[in-house]
């Protein structure tokens, strides 16, 4: 579903975006409306990224080594 919704601009950026739109052979508001879906997609792809990262952290990763000596034996002086 669709909505209105009304915004306070610069009259040169109107003129501007207005000049750019008709060049696409689009309007301003479509030019908005994708730039608007473009930065909620990146957002939703970084938090997802954010996430999925903080639990590698958490769950950390084996690399395969065996651990063949004890903490206080690494660690003698």
């Amino acid at each position: 579903m669709k909505q209105n919704i009304t915004l306070s601009l610069d009259k040169d950026l109107i003129r501007k975006a207005k000049v750019i739109s008709a060049k696409r052979h689009s309007s301003v508001s479509n030019m908005l409306s994708q730039e608007l879906q473009r930065i909620i997609e990146s957002a939703e792809k970084y938090e997802v990224a954010r996430r999925k990262a903080i639990s590698d952290l958490r769950t950390g990763y084996h690399l395969g080594g065996i651990i063949t000596a004890s903490r206080e034996e690494l660690h003698e002086r």
